[in-house]
């Protein structure tokens, strides 16, 4: 799955803190994954892209809540994100 912004189906980017825009990603996610007929419970790898590092926290305490079943994951700072938004996250999971 292709890395997913906080973006709301409508395409808008949200504002808020780190917690509600990983939540989006993850809400995302969990959408396309069951879309596609397969289920959070089958991603089993995750790469999640920071612009802050500092961010981390917050981020992985909302990320668990989505991801109980500890998928196989990385984490990087980058430089930037597309539209400048503070968290990317994507993922491979089976159908």
């Amino acid at each position: 799955l292709s890395g997913q912004i906080p973006l709301t189906k409508d395409g808008v980017l949200i504002q808020g803190s780190i917690t509600e825009k990983t939540r989006l990603c993850c809400e995302n996610i969990k959408a396309i994954v069951e879309e596609a007929g397969s289920s959070v419970e089958k991603i089993f790898k995750v790469t999640v892209l920071l612009a802050d590092m500092a961010d981390f926290d917050e981020m992985n305490q909302e990320y668990a809540k989505f991801f109980a079943h500890k998928p196989s994951r990385s984490c990087f700072a980058v430089k930037q994100l597309p539209k400048d938004v503070p968290v990317e996250i994507e993922c491979i999971a089976l159908a």
